[in-house]
């Protein structure tokens, strides 16, 4: 590996890069090169400044003319190219209340942008475009199936958000989406009005985003977050005689459906302890657990309850994605009927798993995530299905909790002939079989818990990523909210030139990693350090440090050897 490469300190957001800028098509600056949507042909270029796009008919200028400075839309390509038919192709759009015109120009304009990027990297998706007021994120999250962040461009937010950050919100919404109610493409292919999937996505995602409100706006990631990585876990580092006693807990959980064998994940506190789920499976439900399971999720639905019922309310209003768009769901609710295992979720019309309030935990210790009624037995807590791509099953979740303890138990819905009976006699034999070492994992797994700073490193400011496990470890946030602003946002550029870097080395050569470490001085002798190593990555600042480069490389590779197991050591 080369040697580490030194900056001067970053004094303003116009510092000279430290990597090559990515020039592949994905990253299309519009000032440079417009097409017109409107008449199919494109311009000439216009180098000037300040450009105007206000002629576009279909313009940027407008993009958050809802006053929020922020949309989110969901879009199929294969729908609506008929004239006239336009509307059809919209599935999801915040803020609900938007103007249909605007609607139709935002995608419009998005599904010009993506049509013209094809053109030049047919392979590759665009990712990211950067207008003078607006920026668009892209994510394909299936095929012809696109989702778009709009973010209106402020001096608050211009040099704070990352895109890819920003893009790991879509991709994290879109990932529990299918983990609930399955795949896009299958809601439209099961239902061709698409009713169904805009029913879904409609209150789905307005419940994800509720978690960002900020008044009445959307408080996104910022510079403030760039020691955090969405689309990772979080584990608990645990000794060999806990372990033990997890592994047993875990053969004990397995077996609560006899010869079937059951799957689950044990977290304690918001970190995961055990699983026996593939990775991709595993994160999903370890972050649907982190936003609403754990007891500090159920303290906070607690809490929003108690706020909704004082009055303002987080509401999922019906979309205007369609010139009757609310007749639409009432006729889903009524009509919609759905008896595959990959469909019993659409028969609870209410079923909105992200919804605060109906999440809660009762005297038996199971977790409620809602609940239906029953002449005989009055409310009875509904156990949900959900769906594991990498693992090709339909699983009910069952969520038991014992102080700061969470198991989540999956039961494979095929060997559930019974329904609510067969739930009951699971959760029987988890309360008889495995309560007790679920006290005994508990007790030893607090009495070990170092506490919110468990993890803390004195002197450093840390994250640590690993991209193919998809696992992260990072300084507590109360730590990082010790750091300057200053270092925090040449932390959070030299994340973002990272990502650049990485995108560009995946399309050029996407079977290797390459290695490579950046040091920037900072201001008031900080430091901003970005280091890849097989794969792996690490990011950190250091205040008050030394003035030469030596420092900031002794301090990584002490650290290194002392907590990586030398992972990132140059010998």
């Amino acid at each position: 590996m080369g040697s580490p490469v030194t900056h001067a300190p970053l004094a303003s957001r116009n510092h000279q890069s430290i990597l090559p800028l990515l020039t592949a098509p994905s990253f299309i600056h519009l000032s440079l090169f417009r097409l017109s949507l409107l008449g199919g042909a494109a311009r000439p270029p216009d180098l000037s400044p300040s450009p105007d796009l206000s002629w576009w008919g279909m313009g940027l200028s407008s993009a958050a003319g809802a006053g929020e400075g922020l949309q989110v839309c969901v879009f199929d390509l294969r729908r609506g190219q008929e004239e006239g038919q336009e509307l059809d192709k919209i599935l999801f759009f915040h803020p609900s209340d938007c103007p249909i015109l605007l609607q139709l120009s935002v995608i419009g304009l998005c599904e010009g942008i993506i049509t013209f990027a094809r053109i030049f990297s047919p392979d590759d998706d665009c990712e990211v475009i950067e207008s003078e007021k607006h920026s668009h994120v892209f994510y394909q999250a299936e095929a012809d199936i696109w989702m778009v962040l709009v973010v209106e461009k402020n001096k608050d937010n211009e040099s704070t958000l990352r895109c890819s950050a920003l893009q790991g919100i879509l991709k994290e919404v879109h990932s529990l989406f299918t983990m609930f109610h399955g795949p896009i493409r299958t809601l439209l292919d099961r239902q061709p009005s698409a009713e169904l999937a805009r029913g879904h996505l409609r209150t789905f995602v307005t419940d994800y985003l509720s978690d960002f409100n900020s008044g009445k706006k959307l408080q996104l990631p910022t510079f403030r977050d760039c020691l955090k990585e969405r689309g990772t876990v979080q584990m608990l580092t645990i000794s060999r005689e806990v372990a033990l006693e997890v592994q047993s807990l875990t053969t004990v959980l397995g077996s609560c459906l006899g010869n079937v064998m059951c799957q689950s994940l044990v977290l304690f506190e918001d970190l995961l302890v055990s699983t026996t789920l593939p990775p991709d499976d595993t994160l999903n439900l370890f972050t649907y657990a982190v936003l609403r399971l754990t007891p500090r999720a159920l303290s906070s639905n607690a809490n929003s309850w108690s706020y909704l019922r004082k009055g303002t309310s987080v509401h999922a209003g019906p979309t205007s994605s369609s010139s009757n768009g609310t007749a639409s769901v009432e006729r889903y609710r009524n009509q919609s009927r759905d008896t595959s295992p990959a469909g019993q979720n659409q028969m609870h019309h209410y079923f909105r798993p992200l919804q605060r309030e109906k999440l809660y935990r009762g005297k038996d210790g199971f977790v409620a995530i809602g609940s239906t009624t029953s002449e005989v037995r009055g409310a009875v807590p509904w156990v949900p299905i959900l769906w594991f791509q990498q693992a090709e099953d339909h699983m009910h979740l069952c969520v038991y909790q014992h102080k700061n303890i969470t198991i989540l138990l999956l039961i494979p819905a095929s060997s559930l002939i019974n329904g609510d009976d067969g739930i009951a006699h699971v959760k029987k034999h988890l309360l008889e079989n495995a309560s007790q070492n679920i006290v005994t994992v508990e007790q030893k797994l607090s009495r070990g818990w170092g506490g919110e700073n468990a993890y803390h490193v004195a002197g450093y400011r840390y994250m640590l990523v690993d991209p193919d496990r998809k696992v992260s470890r990072a300084s507590p946030p109360g730590k990082v909210t010790t750091l300057s602003k200053d270092s925090l946002l040449s932390l959070n550029r030299l994340r973002e030139e990272i990502d650049l870097e990485k995108s560009r080395v995946k399309r050029s050569d996407s079977c290797h990693d390459k290695d490579f470490e950046v040091c920037i001085r900072a201001k008031n002798n900080a430091w901003v350090i970005a280091k890849v190593t097989r794969g792996r990555e690490l990011y950190m600042a250091l205040e008050k440090g030394g003035e030469t480069l030596l420092y900031a490389s002794t301090a990584v590779e002490k650290f290194s050897n002392r907590y990586c197991e030398g992972a990132f050591s140059t010998d």
